[in-house]
């Protein structure tokens, strides 16, 4: 049945909407999916420049600078036009730039082409602002992860996983690493599984003085590989690559030193346990010493060495321990002392700044309190900003901790505020938002001082207006089964969104929105994310959309965050069940109608609902999910179940795959082909356990489609995340609606 001719019955069912909204628009999916109907106004390209008192803006072929306290134009840095190779040549089509240090170069990227998540290939190009000219990076093919020295006299790059230096003075290139190899040996750039989990992409870095470059090298040749068909051309073709599953080996990591001056690559020591993880490397203040992260494969013991880049030679002068896991973040900053650095840590139970010395003495706690740290923004010699989920579990807000320990709030607005800072952290663009206010973004003075607003997205508040959409309510659900592992109990925070026309004394159908993850969360006090307007669109044909904080959800302390630990999906799929039964004793919920939708974990857990939670879901939709966690990589599910040889049990009795046999009510499974982060493979083994228990399911396969499902195929100009909708409406409209 097609999409359209739905709409056209649901709005003869629910005729009366227009009339009783005041004629106000409905919309679909083609408003959600294929025009900008929704889009909000967005302040972007506020780059600060190095003085923290100007930044840039790209804007109609050029990079404008302005001044932050008057909003000013203060010169023009360069235009597209003066990207051309020769004067009679047209520019060079840029997709995206950055300066150097001393902002009197440009590194120019074109042509760029994705690799994973983080990952791609480009062609680079330098500008110099002095001479106004441009030169190619390399003529010997794409380059990745381009970045300039320091003192900006010269580029170093990787390509055909090696290492390169371009001198920009005297245009050599030099290459200084030769073993690179694909699915064999990396240099200079994370395997997918580090790219994945630890989220970086590149693996190389200067010293403070432009003389040494620390790099890391991955040896994935005993990484069993996993292959994906291509379905391309008359033979379709297969794609591999290194993917360590749970329980599975990992690569052999190394850090090494080269010294430009000598020409010699010096390895660091790590120990002599190889089966670790080295999941960050910086720089400290002192230009001969490295500072490496060493994290076990449980990840529950985090050490940080300092390495001597002559030598090789290393020092601990950071060690923790955690009964659970430690989750590794970019929370860490050295200070112009030499002495001290600014770290995370969930220690007190809760994640909170400490100063620490780097002769490893005893760590100062900075900030305190039944409440997380959420970002950490930097340093400005004086004090440390940072987001917090201080005044509630769901809101965020902007702090300042001297390194005496004395806090101030920067930002108060309620809701949730994002800040980005100027290059000193005299200034900062605030995006606050609330679960009913679109975003607004204003910059402040580091005081809190609103210096002007930039945009207040007046004109698209005004707008949505016009349009049949439900009140979005935040709220707290009270339920016995939400204990902690002493007995407490909690509150868990909820939000629903109700029809437009919403009846309290009619039965409403009711769809759980679910995520689940390890410190995720899907209710905040924030403005909407794209699954929003699909939940209003729900809403318009009469469906309630209703999620939760499930335990296991962040910001609220370490033991409610890892008290899902080695059982992955337990308590979650039991708090989806408890939410779906409080549901059903709302007077105005039909508690035979409940139904649940997961992408990702997600989709996990919605196939844990119409399993484990059929006697009160009846309909599920999952889009990507894993199915069972042997399948998924080893750095994510390790970290939350150790290894599937140690926790057999903690693997399979959560897992869809083994509880099929439970499935009593209506169950779509959607999946991309070419998904490289959750394998078409999860949907292979939980359909042919669904078939083995004799379940009937609907499934949806996107050939070569990642994880996300998006974009077409050269048949027509029909766009996949549009399809999928249509295909997950017309099932949810079917089985909630009897459409």
């Amino acid at each position: 049945m097609k999409f359209k001719y739905l709409l056209v019955s649901l709005f003869l069912v629910f005729g009366t909407l227009s009339a009783t909204a005041q004629e106000k628009k409905n919309f679909d999916l083609e408003d959600l999916y294929m025009r900008p109907t929704f889009y909000a106004k967005s302040v972007r390209g506020m780059n600060s420049m190095k003085d923290g008192k100007t930044y840039g803006s790209f804007e109609k072929g050029q990079l404008n600078i302005y001044n932050y306290k008057t909003g000013k134009l203060e010169k023009t840095l360069f235009g597209i036009t003066d990207l051309t190779m020769h004067p009679d040549s047209l520019p060079i089509g840029l997709q995206n730039y950055e300066l150097s240090e001393n902002e009197d170069k440009m590194l120019c990227l074109t042509d760029m082409e994705s690799i994973y998540r983080h990952s791609f290939h480009a062609n680079y190009y330098v500008y110099d602002f002095a001479t106004k000219t441009l030169q190619p990076l390399s003529k010997n093919g794409k380059q990745r992860l381009a970045t300039f020295s320091p003192d900006a006299t010269k580029v170093a790059f990787m390509r055909d996983n090696n290492l390169f230096i371009k001198d920009l003075k005297t245009g050599e290139e030099k290459q200084f690493t030769n073993d690179g190899l694909y699915n064999h040996i990396i240099n200079g750039a994370p395997d997918w599984v580090y790219e994945e989990e630890f989220s970086f992409s590149q693996g190389f870095y200067w010293s403070p003085d432009s003389k040494k470059i620390a790099f890391m090298k991955f040896d994935e040749s005993n990484v069993r590989e996993f292959q994906m068909e291509e379905f391309e051309g008359l033979y379709p073709d297969w794609y591999s690559f290194k993917y360590p599953k749970a329980g599975e080996d990992n690569s052999i990591v190394e850090i090494y030193v080269y010294d430009l001056e000598s020409g010699k690559t010096v390895k660091m020591d790590t120990g002599k346990e190889t089966d670790i993880y080295l999941p960050r490397i910086a720089w400290t203040k002192d230009a001969n010493v490295l500072a490496i992260q060493r994290l076990n494969r449980h990840q529950n013991h985090l050490e940080i060495l300092a390495a001597d880049a002559t030598t090789g030679k290393s020092r601990v002068f950071y060690d923790e321990t955690n009964d659970y896991y430690i989750d590794i973040t970019d929370d860490w900053h050295f200070l112009e002392d030499g002495k001290r650095f600014l770290m995370t840590s969930e220690r007190s139970g809760y994640n909170h700044i400490y100063l620490c010395n780097l002769d490893g003495t005893q760590a100062k706690q900075l900030t305190n309190g039944p409440w997380d740290v959420t970002k950490v923004y930097g340093f400005d010699g004086k004090e440390v900003y940072f987001q917090a989920a201080k005044n509630t579990p769901v809101d965020r807000q902007i702090y300042a901790v001297n390194l005496k320990g004395k806090m101030r709030e920067v930002i108060g607005r309620d809701g949730t505020n994002q800040a980005t800072f100027s290059n000193d952290f005299s200034y900062l663009i605030n995006i606050n938002s609330t679960i009913s206010q679109p975003r607004q973004f204003e910059l402040y003075t580091n005081k809190g001082k609103l210096v002007r607003v930039l945009e207040d997205n007046h004109e698209f508040a005004e707008k949505l207006k016009t349009f049949n959409l439900g009140e979005k309510k935040l709220m707290k659900i009270s339920d016995p089964a939400f204990t902690l592992p002493d007995g407490t109990q909690v509150d868990v925070d909820a939000w629903q969104i109700l029809p437009p026309d919403f009846d309290p004394n009619k039965k409403y159908p009711v769809l759980i929105y679910v995520y689940g993850g390890p410190g995720h969360q899907t209710v905040s006090n924030s403005w909407a994310n794209s699954d929003y307007w699909w939940m209003q669109l729900l809403a318009q044909h009469g469906i309630i959309s209703v999620s939760i904080n499930n335990r296991g959800s962040g910001a609220q302390g370490e033991v409610f965050k890892k008290m899902t630990y080695l059982q992955l999906g337990k308590y979650e799929t039991e708090d989806m069940i408890t939410l779906a039964k409080y549901m059903a004793k709302q007077p105005y919920v039909d508690g035979s109608r409940i139904g649940i939708y997961g992408w990702s974990y997600g989709g996990f857990m919605a196939a844990n609902g119409i399993t484990k939670g059929a006697d009160v879901i009846s309909t599920a939709v999952s889009v990507a999910p894993v199915t069972n966690w042997r399948y998924y990589d080893n750095v994510y599910t390790e970290r939350f179940m150790r290894t599937p040889q140690e926790n057999p049990d903690g693997y399979d009795l959560n897992s869809p795959v083994h509880n099929t046999a439970l499935i009593k009510g209506n169950y779509l499974l959607c999946h991309g082909s070419g998904d490289d982060n959750v394998h078409y493979q999860n949907a292979m083994e939980l359909i042919k356990a669904m078939i083995s228990n004799g379940k009937q399911f609907d499934l949806m396969i996107y050939p070569n489609k990642n994880h996300g499902i998006y974009g077409g195929y050269e048949y027509g100009s029909g766009e996949c995340r549009m399809h999928l909708f249509n295909k997950i409406d017309n099932f949810l409209f079917k089985h909630l609606l009897g459409e």
